[in-house]
């Protein structure tokens, strides 16, 4: 069999798993609504009354699209490493010629497909809901396509070093949730303590809202160019050689034996 058979029969195997679980797939689907429901028609953003939510709605788009793209890569892929490890899933892997590495892989583009859907419905909401007015760039396709495997990658790793699956869910929640606020994502730099600037600089998120931002509503930020190149295309390089380095990361964490 040959490693493309490999893949895409891992692939169809994740997608079938993931289908079957239909509590996963209601609240893979219904917390980015609910978030946009509370934050969009909610809240209200007012670009002139100041105060946490002061950006215009466009501002926000790519906090909204993180809810997906950071989640659930951490959530399923950490519960799903840990899932295997409990079952002693990788000894029975490592006895087939499927690698983890291409384990992996398939699970991403399972993912990757689920991230995509998602990120289409949160984009029709964030519209329909609160106004915004963004470009539909096409390097969202991109943005979206490489933050499923940064975030995959350090899912993965969750799983192999956490002793359960209600350990990797607890560990993604708790590395997820201040990256998502703490990322400019909903929250500016400029609303941070000076002294936080490095730890934005740090998370991976950071770059994934900078660009898809510059890439959607560059009216809304300040964004400037970097190496002089367009920070839209800057910061998907640099996202692209963090997705690199935590997917070998991810791949190498997965253990043969357990």
């Amino acid at each position: 069999m040959s490693r493309l058979s490999r893949i895409r029969s891992e692939t169809g195997a994740g997608w079938r798993s993931f289908i079957r679980r239909r509590t996963a797939v209601f609240f893979t689907f219904f917390f980015p609504v609910i978030l946009i429901v509370i934050f969009g028609a909610l809240v209200r953003t007012d670009p002139g009354d100041g105060g946490l939510f002061a950006e215009p709605a466009a501002y926000y788009v790519p906090g909204y699209l993180a809810v997906v793209v950071l989640f659930t890569p951490f959530s399923r892929m950490g519960s799903e490493v840990a899932r295997h490890r409990e079952g002693s899933r990788f000894e029975k892997l490592a006895t087939t010629p499927l690698s983890r590495p291409e384990w992996l892989f398939a699970q991403t583009v399972v993912n990757a497909v689920i991230i995509a859907i998602a990120s289409l419905l949160i984009l029709a909401l964030v519209v329909l809901l609160t106004g915004a007015n963004i470009t539909y760039s096409p390097l969202l396709i991109p943005y979206v396509l490489v933050g499923v495997v940064a975030f995959c990658g350090i899912g993965a790793m969750l799983g192999s070093y956490t002793d359960s699956q209600d350990g990797a869910i607890t560990a993604s929640n708790a590395i997820g949730l201040p990256l998502l606020f703490l990322s400019e994502t909903f929250i500016s730099l400029e609303q941070l303590p000076g002294w936080f600037e490095p730890f934005v600089n740090l998370s991976p998120l950071t770059y994934f809202s900078r660009g898809v931002r510059a890439a959607t509503a560059p009216e809304t930020t300040e964004t400037a160019a970097v190496a002089g190149l367009d920070p839209a295309i800057a910061n998907l390089g640099v996202l692209f050689a963090i997705a690199v380095v935590t997917f070998a990361l991810g791949a190498r964490s997965i253990p043969q034996t357990d």
